[in-house]
């Protein structure tokens, strides 16, 4: 056992041949999920259940899901060790990942977003603020990325590089291992140094426009990107404010 399938509402999308999109839930608590199923069947989803890590993880390399929501606390392989392998495989280092958890501490979610996690849930939660969230990881997916010229394609400032095209971060010459969210959020800062950002602007930058999100998810991006930067100094914290990439 391990999984069910829940099959979609008919919805208007659905009765005009759209396509399906497909959430994979990774959640021992039946009644959660079963809650969460019948709700995004309401919206017009695709909904696959698996109660153990180890099935979920299963499911998402034999079909990738547009989003996968998932538990930390599960029986066998947990969370944290489901969201390592999903960004070690290339079928799934860029899938959609919100982490629905009862571990509400900065640190848990610190650990959560340097994972690769896409956004960090505490329980309990409003389902329909999950749904919004849901929806805003898509339309930040479906956004297409802008053509690149030749001015545009390099960016780089002091010891950091960024290749927009091949979506790649560079310090001092060596690659850096950043999350889609984090990537973007160092773009953003990198495109303007010295500028300061007000915490709304970087999550609408790096998290997209209309997320509903709170302002101290963006401090939690930011202590793990000044991590990864190897030099907290690089990224200005601005009082009032928000942060500025230093100049």
């Amino acid at each position: 056992m391990g999984e069910a399938v829940f099959p979609p509402m008919q919805s208007p999308q659905a009765e005009q041949g759209a396509k399906k999109e497909r959430v994979l839930i990774i959640e021992d608590e039946t009644a959660l999920a079963e809650a969460l199923a019948y709700n995004l069947r309401r919206e017009g989803y695709e909904v696959i259940h698996a109660l153990n890590g180890k099935t979920g993880l299963a499911l998402a390399f034999a079909e990738p899901p547009d989003v996968l929501l998932l538990d930390l606390m599960l029986p066998g392989m947990n969370g944290t060790e489901v969201l390592r392998e999903l960004r070690a495989n290339e079928k799934t280092q860029h899938l959609p990942v919100i982490i629905l958890s009862a571990k509400s501490e900065e640190t848990d979610q610190v650990v959560g977003f340097s994972l690769g996690a896409d956004d960090y849930v505490t329980k309990p939660f409003s389902v329909k603020v999950l749904l919004e969230r849901i929806k805003a990881l898509q339309r930040r997916k479906s956004q297409p990325n802008e053509p690149a010229t030749p001015d545009s394609t390099i960016l780089e400032r002091g010891p950091i590089r960024i290749d927009q095209v091949r979506h790649r971060a560079f310090l001092e010459n060596k690659e850096m291992d950043l999350t889609p969210t984090e990537f973007r959020l160092l773009l953003c800062m990198l495109s303007q140094p010295g500028r300061a950002f007000t915490r709304r602007q970087l999550m609408e930058a790096s998290i997209g426009d209309g997320a509903i999100v709170l302002e101290r998810t963006i401090d939690v991006h930011i202590k793990t990107l000044r991590r990864k930067l190897e030099d907290d100094a690089l990224v200005e914290t601005v009082r009032g404010v928000g942060y500025r990439l230093k100049e």
